[in-house]
């Protein structure tokens, strides 16, 4: 038995994690590489852009590459975002760990330090927090307003540029730049409509055209702006009338020619979110400043939460409800389709498309159900009792006795409830949907759990598992069913498939009609849009953000940096003290490797601030953004408050280090739990692979080992 001796050169795990977790490094920053993920024994590929997306698409065997599957995944089940950061950090982080390994220091050191310096950065970014409320100054300003006028159906209009692929590795993967041009509208085309409330039941034979809501308005100069009316605030009105800290030594007043100064010599930094020196105008532009680029798709969410802030003057409420929001993928139509609307909207196949035909226009009775309408489909949990069955010749027909009994059972229990309109989860036996269409019956399937559940909590009925536990409280009415229609009152057909909608009086669903005329980029226009819905939740959840442009990151490596001070003072003072003549070769050891792992945890955001800024196209190589980032922490270390500083570059309008190419915003937000959080997973994956990755060789390998020029890297047992 043989076990690798850890402080030597290999160390298979996190190895194996910096190759996996170096494949997202071209999906970090606003000028994104998409990757195609070619299958080499079938020849199938796969577009992506986005880390989760990537792992799933990747053969990860190896028990390295499931936990880091896992870990991506938690993260984006989670927030929705920040995962291309856990999965870039992963990668930095592991090979800063391997460096500190080939130094001989103590595993126990690494996990220690690390820690330790980590939890010292997420107390030290506590003060760059700005209150979202704290961001409009204004106390008349209007965060979310908008008038009947705005929703008519408006037109985005992008340009999708050509791709062009570069081989990248094993598995097959090819980078695909995408231009900037497709993340932000060239112009924007209006049409009016009559308003109309966007919940209405459209009793006639085309839906409303006022239904569906598009970007905001355009003034005579050519500016975009929110409209505004009054009515109820997502922010408070309290909230907007707090006056702004002026002469806080935080936060002074820019263009003074000085740095502020520390408050003490401890250096503690003020905990609670900070006073925001930057004001917003209007909601549309935080909104922007979350948006990271993908101004599209944080137009179409802009729209969703002024239509849900319309609904809440109503319900008395007014909060960004993105369980009630959905998406509707319409792959290979132009981005002009792209647009929100009322209710359910989602594709059926033309036979379908025929039994919509008769139940328009009238009241139906809708059944919701949690899980498969199969014959032989129990829930979790549910144990069949073992049953004793005949073996003979004729099993085959057994069967299909025994599924066009269960069928027609079934299809009497939805013709006695009178059910029109069925909403599934899972799948549906083939048999049963041909009788229910036969029947004008529709069911569609599969539904999200949310939708379910927000039909199920507005028409007030229960669901149910299996059709033989429907009764009078299992059925509900007030759902009326058509077919979408876009702007000009046309009914769309997309690869044999047929958009309808789905409303109810009291069901205040939302849908995201998502398009592209690419179709392998339907998944990335998704993934987008989600992000982009998530940021903004999370903001208005959290009510703080962080500055973007990389403000965060810079503050941490500063705080590592008087970490590393602090340490080196420590040792010096340990040095001339009473144990000088016994530990003094101890502490100076200590000093070094406690210096070593700061560094490398440091090197892991420089190295995330570099390829960032290289990838915005801002920079020429990553010379000139190293060289950047190395002048903002020279002239960080000088100023009294590195905290002040970072805040005093961020309110002169340029931003600090990245420049996302806004024209509507001229700041960039990131979220704050979400990116602390990617931070702890990801330091948390490679300490648990740093801590049990020890190779264990027993059988004839180990007498092949001891003869082996790498014999010396083992301790054999």
């Amino acid at each position: 038995m043989a076990f690798q001796n850890v402080n030597r050169r290999r160390h298979v795990g996190l190895q194996q994690l910096s190759a996996l977790a170096s494949v997202g490094r071209t999906l970090l920053g606003p000028i994104k590489l998409c990757k195609f993920i070619v299958d080499v024994s079938t020849g199938e590929s796969a577009l992506t852009c986005s880390a989760v997306r990537l792992l799933e698409s990747l053969d990860l065997t190896s028990a390295v590459g499931q936990l880091l599957n896992e870990t991506v995944q938690a993260q984006s089940k989670e927030y929705k975002t920040g995962m291309t950061t856990l999965l870039f950090l992963v990668s930095a982080w592991s090979n800063a760990v391997l460096e500190c390994l080939q130094q001989n220091v103590p595993v126990s050191l690494i996990v220690s330090v690390m820690s330790e310096g980590l939890n010292s950065c997420s107390e030290e970014v506590k003060c760059l927090q700005l209150s979202v409320h704290d961001l409009y100054k204004s106390p008349k300003s209007v965060p979310i307003h908008f008038s009947s006028r705005s929703l008519g159906p408006q037109i985005i209009e992008n340009k999708i540029p050509d791709i062009g692929a570069n081989s990248f590795g094993s598995p097959i993967l090819k980078d695909v730049p995408i231009s900037e041009k497709e993340r932000v509208p060239e112009g924007l085309h209006f049409h009016q409509a009559s308003p109309c409330a966007p919940h209405n039941k459209c009793v006639n034979s085309q839906l409303c055209t006022a239904n569906y809501f598009a970007p905001s308005s355009v003034d005579p100069v050519g500016n975009k702006i929110m409209p505004a009316v009054p009515g109820n605030n997502l922010i408070a009105s309290s909230w907007n009338k707090r006056t702004r800290l002026t002469h806080s030594r935080y936060f002074n007043t820019p263009g003074k020619g000085h740095c502020p100064r520390e408050a003490d010599n401890s250096g503690s930094p003020p905990t609670e979110p900070a006073t925001c020196p930057y004001e917003c105008n209007d909601f549309g532009q935080l909104a922007m400043a979350l948006s990271h680029g993908n101004q599209s798709s944080m137009k179409l969410v802009q729209n969703i939460v002024r239509c849900q802030q319309q609904i809440a003057d109503h319900k008395g409420s007014s909060q960004f409800n993105i369980a009630e929001v959905v998406t509707c993928c319409l792959p290979g139509l132009s981005e002009n389709y792209s647009c929100v609307g009322p209710g359910y909207i989602t594709l059926v196949s033309p036979e379908k498309a025929t039994v919509v035909k008769q139940l328009r226009d009238r009241p139906l009775q809708i059944l919701l159900v949690d899980g498969d309408l199969m014959e032989k489909y129990r829930h979790l949990g549910f144990n069949r009792p073992s049953n004793v069955r005949t073996i003979s010749e004729s099993v085959s027909l057994q069967e299909r006795s025994s599924e066009s009994l269960w069928v027609n059972w079934m299809l009497d229990i939805l013709i006695q409830s009178k059910v029109n309109l069925i909403l599934v989860t899972g799948n549906v036996c083939e048999s049963l949907m041909e009788s229910c269409i036969l029947n004008n019956i529709l069911i569609i399937h599969p539904v999200t759990h949310s939708v379910l559940h927000a039909f199920g909590k507005g028409i007030g009925v229960q669901l149910v598992t299996y059709l033989s536990q429907v009764n009078s409280h299992c059925v509900g009415n007030g759902v009326w069913v058509d077919f979408w229609r876009t702007d000009d009152a046309s009914t769309i057909e997309l690869n044999n498939k047929v958009p309808i909608s789905i409303k109810a009086e009291r069901v205040h669903l939302l849908t995201a009609m998502l398009s592209n005329t690419i179709t392998s980029k339907m998944q990335i226009t998704e993934d987008q849009f989600w992000s982009c819905a998530h940021r903004l939740h999370h903001a208005l959840t959290e009510q703080k953000v962080f500055p973007g442009g990389g403000a965060v990151e810079l503050l941490c490596l500063i705080r590592l940096q008087k970490l590393e001070e602090q340490c080196v003072k420590q040792a010096d003072k340990n040095s001339l003290g009473e144990f000088y003549m016994s530990s003094c070769w101890l502490t100076k050891s200590l000093t070094q490797y406690k210096l070593v792992v700061l560094k490398a945890l440091a090197s892991g955001w420089y190295q995330y601030l570099s390829r960032v800024m290289c990838n915005s196209a801002n920079y020429a190589s990553e010379l000139e953004a190293n060289t950047s980032i190395d002048h903002h922490l020279r002239k960080a270390a000088d100023c009294g408050s590195p905290s002040a500083y970072i805040l005093e570059e961020f309110h002169k309008g340029d931003q600090l280090l990245v420049d996302f190419g806004h024209e509507e915003a001229t700041k960039i937000f990131d979220n704050v739990t979400p990116k602390v959080e990617a931070w702890r997973r990801a330091l948390d994956l490679v300490l648990l692979v740093l801590q049990t990755d020890t190779e264990i060789i027993t059988g004839p390998q180990r007498n092949q080992l001891l003869n082996s020029c790498i014999s010396s890297e083992f301790i054999f047992l």
